[in-house]
């Protein structure tokens, strides 16, 4: 076959046979490495051990130490170890497909029965034991005839149908875990023993229907999770119990925030104290708005098909908006984005150098389609609310307008305690409207902005918006989880396609440049965020509920009222609670519902013009005058914006 060069990651080169696998090389270098050894990079691919290298390539070899590609290989290969010891127990159940995903892998069974947690306990010790036997794996390329006749004479339907779908210019790769087979692309270890048997668990298991189609049939999910090593596992379990905690859905239940219903899916339920929470967040960003020279609006939000067809959201975005249609025929959509409609309220009366920057602000209603599947409490729905605005500048301004954006959306951050903020520059997609030339522009005064803030970012190429690129900044919370909330976008098109002009300095009519801005993002989104980085115990300026007063003893109703009214008058929510219950049950009760101090009074409170003060989560109470608590928590229920 002749010689290749092989180029190694210290830039020397070495010529071998056309043919040779990485494992070969590995063995060449040292028996070490050649035990130690998983997989190699070859030109950047992941590549088997087993596989041949025929052309000049540049070869990496992988061991343990590689963190991505040996938790690729750990997890794909528990897949089918997983795969195999179902089988094993079980030899009439079938198998389908076992990706691997974050933290670990899934793979699809069709069984009558269905999984007992049980069963996935009998599963995790076989697997232990597949791992144990350190059987071989050994991996083969067939043709297509032979590998449907392969599984047609095993008994594996979907198996056969999964040989039709691979493309004609694609090897079909068979490997074998001992005895076990499966269909897969790999790669994979070199045996199973590589695998750290104390590093995975099994989760859970879910319906889902083959390849995703309703009408096909209804398979079992078994999910797992898996690590390089037993700590490593204990510590994601021990994040995953924290997340539970966490869970705003269940926490918004407790403290009375919201629920949902079958009869508007993705769609909030507010209840009082939930909408207290949610009107605290509007009356301080819309104060932020104002200090910042935004102006506010309203836009309706039904609106007719012309105006979508007109901004482009009918071609490129109607797949994920509700559309209706009125005895007459015409087609209406309900509003997913409230820029369309900012565009119209732009375009009354003429604009002028002048009047730009204008900053157009709405806390806008906007409604978009989410498979069901994806609905997830208040972090995915169909019905939201946007702390949206759009500034409208020249093109000399954009930059600036662009820095002035970034930096009120960090101090906004920085005010709710995120100081991990990261920054993701997303340009442009191949569904896109505008020229290439206006995209660069777009795209170079958003890089402009940051260099010149001297802010990290990291490019996601073809991730913007179909009309401009955006900045996406993402939130890391108390326990280390992600969070993309605000957003900006640059935009030259939409004004184009409005015919939305202002009048320059020298009198001729120019397009202004779009800025599209939203800093929460979605106020219900951000709400279930909060709720879960600050595990319910919200801020005291921001809970709903920031204090109870509970009478111990009935004598002392007269003087709960005089405090609750002293509280109130400073701007503190207050309630009372002398309900004829034992303090302690009291003291449960709204520890559960997260109120942040609960102000006892008996009657040496009375007596002495007194409270005794218990904050969420501490053991220790203390008792205070009633004058210095109204004062100190008068200053804790001041908003940050107004300290």
């Amino acid at each position: 076959m002749g010689q290749i060069d092989i180029t190694f990651p210290d830039g020397n080169a070495k010529a071998f046979e056309a043919g040779i696998t990485p494992a070969e090389i590995a063995a060449g270098i040292s028996n070490s490495l050649a035990k130690k050894a998983i997989s190699a990079n070859v030109n950047g691919a992941h590549w088997d051990l087993q596989w041949p290298i025929t052309e000049n390539a540049a070869v990496a070899i992988n061991t343990m130490k590689d963190d991505e590609p040996a938790l690729e290989l750990i997890r794909h290969d528990l897949a089918h170890i997983m795969a195999r010891a179902v089988q094993e127990i079980w030899p009439d159940v079938k198998v389908t497909i076992g990706p691997v995903i974050d933290n670990g892998w899934y793979y699809d069974f069709d069984r009558e029965e269905p999984f007992t947690p049980e069963d996935l306990g009998q599963i995790e010790a076989k697997m232990k034991e597949i791992i144990n036997r350190r059987d071989p794996v050994t991996t083969e390329i067939w043709d297509r005839d032979r590998a449907v006749a392969y599984y047609e004479a095993n008994g594996e339907p979907y198996k056969v149908e999964l040989v039709g779908m691979i493309p004609e210019d694609q090897p079909i790769r068979m490997y074998w875990h001992g005895h076990w087979q499966d269909l897969c692309r790999g790669p994979h270890l070199q045996h199973t023993g590589q695998v750290p048997a104390d590093a995975f668990k099994l989760m859970k298991v879910a319906g889902a229907y083959w390849r995703g189609d309703s009408d096909r049939p209804m398979l079992q999910r078994i999910y797992g999770v898996a690590f390089k090593t037993r700590q490593e596992l204990k510590d994601y379990l021990t994040f995953l119990e924290e997340a539970e905690k966490r869970d705003h859905r269940r926490l918004g239940r407790e403290m009375g925030l919201f629920h949902f219903e079958e009869v508007a899916p993705g769609s909030v339920f507010w209840h009082p104290h939930g909408w207290q929470l949610f009107q605290t967040l509007i009356g301080y960003m819309r104060r932020r708005q104002e200090a910042a020279g935004y102006v506010e609006v309203n836009s309706p939000d039904i609106m007719e098909r012309a105006l979508w067809e007109k901004s482009g959201h009918w071609e490129n975005y109607r797949a994920n908006m509700f559309l209706a249609q009125t005895q007459d025929d015409r087609d209406y959509a309900l509003k997913p984005m409230n820029c369309p409609g900012h565009m119209l309220i732009y375009g009354q009366g003429v604009k002028s150098y002048r009047d730009l920057p204008l900053k157009i602000a709405e806390f806008g209603k906007v409604h978009r389609y989410e498979p069901s599947g994806a609905l997830h409490g208040l972090l995915r729905v169909r019905s939201f609310t946007q702390d949206d605005a759009h500034i409208y500048c020249t093109p000399d301004q954009l930059t600036e307008e662009c820095l002035k954006i970034n930096d009120l959306i960090l101090s906004i951050y920085s005010d709710f305690g995120f100081e991990d903020v990261r920054i993701k520059l997303s340009t442009r997609p191949e569904n896109r409207i505008g020229s290439d030339e206006s995209w660069d522009r777009a795209e170079d005064s958003l890089r402009t902005a940051l260099d010149s803030a001297g802010h990290d970012y990291t490019i996601f190429e073809g991730e913007g918006a179909f009309y401009g690129p955006k900045l996406e900044y993402v939130l890391r919370d108390a326990i280390g989880r992600d969070w993309q909330c605000g957003t900006l976008q640059v935009d030259f098109n939409l004004p184009e396609r409005f015919g939305t002009t202002y009048v320059t300095q020298a009198g001729a009519r120019e397009y202004p440049v779009m800025l599209h801005r939203a800093l929460f993002g979605s106020l219900e989104r951000f709400i279930g965020i909060l709720i879960e980085n600050f595990a319910g115990k919200l801020p005291f300026w921001l809970a709903p509920r920031q204090v109870v007063v509970a009478s111990i003893v009935s004598d002392a109703d007269d003087y709960v009222y005089e405090v609750v009214n002293a509280l109130r008058e400073r701007g503190i929510r207050a309630e009372a609670d002398i309900r004829n219950e034992k303090i302690n049950y009291k003291v449960r009760e709204h520890s559960v519902g997260k109120v942040p101090v609960i102000l006892a009074i008996g009657q040496r409170e009375v007596e002495e013009r007194t409270v005794t003060v218990r904050r969420l989560g501490e053991k220790q109470t203390k008792t205070v005058t009633l004058d210095e608590i109204v004062a100190d928590l008068a200053v804790e229920a001041t908003p940050p914006d107004l300290a």
